[in-house]
């Protein structure tokens, strides 16, 4: 439990975050107690790969609780949210169940998409929380589409898209930010900037600042340490504002770092990242000590009240996990389920049963 234990307190006369930030006491203990909750389900879904409970593909957000936390937290339950495949925690801060998520790493019918997307599509409609993609920088134009909605609607809504560093050297990028802009759309481009693409340092393929990427289309670009969530959340609130006011379209590089690897199948370190940078990263960048040195300087928080709530986000795991387990397989009958097609009856041929009309034979 290392990010809970007390360290050295910090000078008493810097300035007070809580008070730069416009935060109180209580919103802050309540996204410590959020990430305390994201740091422990993705412990657990560590856990349940390890030993098989989780198949496919599985890419935790250990040490980029921040992010989520402080960035989707001061949206309203009617603003989007639409991201990558690294989403686990960001669907959760959007109101996602614990159960609902963990259910559907394990691919059971209780999980948020019927167990049949796994741990790169989790959705739910009901939260806006708009699905999980594994097509790097595929859900840049979808989320671009539903801020067209928005306006055509005349609504009041934001929405939110998450992508990972590579994903702004694709051309899909590139053209949603285009038709943003001409169109002045009410969407938060937001790159979550661990320093890899993968396992490729970003210096590596771009010689353009992240930040300075959208500015060719005439998007203003905004950089923010995703590593202290009080100033990433103070930062989406007043730029979700602003949007809502009718600023356009807005590109966000949040920097922040992954504590383990890419996904499941790399190394912690890798052969691209020193363990010592990794190890220095823990150290001084976990964005959950970062907290709670904060409280603990302004008195709003003792170790035994910290340890409290750390193991009350720990059992909030583990009856995830207990849900998830006891949770029922999607049926033969869920195959078909939520799947349209129009059927061309002079030019398919079946090679599963059914007839030109839909039908069997």
């Amino acid at each position: 439990m290392a990010e809970t234990k007390t360290k050295a307190r910090r000078n008493p006369k810097k300035p007070d975050p809580l008070v730069q930030f416009g935060i109180s006491e209580e919103l802050a203990l309540n996204l410590m107690r959020d990430m305390l909750v994201y740091r422990r389900f993705e412990e657990k879904a560590e856990e349940a790969y390890a030993i098989g409970k989780i198949g496919g593909f599985c890419h935790l957000h250990i040490g980029q609780e921040g992010a989520a936390a402080g960035s989707i937290k001061p949206l309203r339950d009617d603003d989007y949210v639409m991201s990558a495949y690294r989403e686990h925690t960001q669907a959760l801060a959007k109101g996602v169940t614990p159960n609902a998520v963990m259910a559907e790493l394990f691919g059971r019918a209780t999980g948020s998409s019927g167990g049949k997307g796994g741990s790169m599509h989790i959705f739910d409609a009901k939260t806006r929380f708009m699905g999980g993609h594994g097509i790097v920088g595929g859900q840049v134009p979808l989320a671009t589409g539903i801020g067209w909605k928005i306006k055509y609607r005349g609504e009041d809504s934001v929405v939110i898209v998450y992508m990972g560093d590579a994903a702004v050297n694709q051309g899909g990028f590139h053209e949603a930010l285009n038709m943003a802009a001409i169109w002045q759309l009410p969407v938060i481009y937001v790159v979550e900037n661990n320093a890899y693409g993968m396992g490729t340092a970003f210096s590596r393929v771009s010689t353009t600042d992240m930040v300075d990427k959208s500015r060719a289309h005439g998007i203003p670009g905004h950089s923010v340490n995703g590593q202290d969530v009080l100033e990433t959340y103070a930062f989406f609130r007043d730029l979700a504002a602003e949007v809502r006011g009718g600023a356009g379209p807005q590109f966000v590089d949040l920097r922040t770092y992954r504590f383990r690897g890419h996904s499941m199948s790399d190394p912690v370190s890798g052969t691209y990242r020193s363990v010592e940078e990794v190890e220095r990263a823990k150290e001084q960048l976990d964005p959950i000590a970062m907290l709670r040195d904060t409280l603990m300087d302004a008195g709003a928080i003792d170790q035994a009240a910290l340890e409290e709530m750390d193991q009350d986000a720990r059992q909030i795991a583990q009856d995830a996990t207990d849900f998830a387990d006891a949770s029922p397989l999607p049926g033969p009958e869920a195959l078909y389920a939520n799947v349209w097609a129009e059927i061309n009856k002079h030019g398919r041929l079946f090679f599963d049963g059914r007839g030109a009309e839909g039908g069997t034979p």
